[in-house]
């Protein structure tokens, strides 16, 4: 039996945030959560990271394809807020990013953690931005870094051919 079972340490990775600005007073916890939590508990190097500002939640997507196509990238995290409002533009926002970036990652293989929260309004937005506990940057960052070492590791096994393990 083969189990993959791999860890949050990635000191030699590369990685690309993309971040919204629109609503940038709750996305810039979100960044730094995800920084700190990279640098900290993955060990990667400043120098390993890139990060690149959008203007909303929608252009995210549209800029991970660029750096996915650059392949210097082991992961990537997009970090945004999408706030309920007066009309269903949230819903199909919410949904289209979503839908885009899962995707990007299934058709380019590579890890794309979803760093974006959903929200119905500005106080659970903070809530799952806060500085304690459920900060969405720290679980994007872990996330990735765990995903990154699972790729690596299915790349790097050998397979089983079938008949051998009869």
């Amino acid at each position: 039996m083969k189990i993959i079972n791999e860890n949050v340490t990635a000191p030699n990775s590369f990685i690309a945030i993309v971040i919204s600005r629109f609503n940038i007073f709750i996305n810039k916890n979100l960044l730094h959560a995800a920084l700190d939590t990279l640098q900290r508990i993955g060990m990667v190097k400043e120098k390993n990271i890139t990060i690149c500002w959008v203007p909303g939640s929608y252009e995210i997507a549209q800029v991970i394809q660029q750096l996915i196509q650059k392949n210097i990238y082991d992961g990537i995290i997009s970090i945004g807020t999408i706030i309920k409002g007066e009309t269903s533009h949230y819903k199909y926002l919410s949904k289209e990013v979503c839908s885009q970036l899962s995707n990007l990652s299934i058709k380019n293989n590579i890890p794309i953690s979803f760093g974006i929260i959903t929200a119905d309004n500005i106080k659970q937005a903070i809530e799952r931005s806060g500085v304690k506990i459920n900060n969405k940057g720290i679980e994007a960052a872990l996330t990735l870094l765990e995903m990154i070492n699972i790729f690596k590791s299915i790349k790097s096994s050998k397979i089983i051919n079938e008949k051998e393990i009869k």
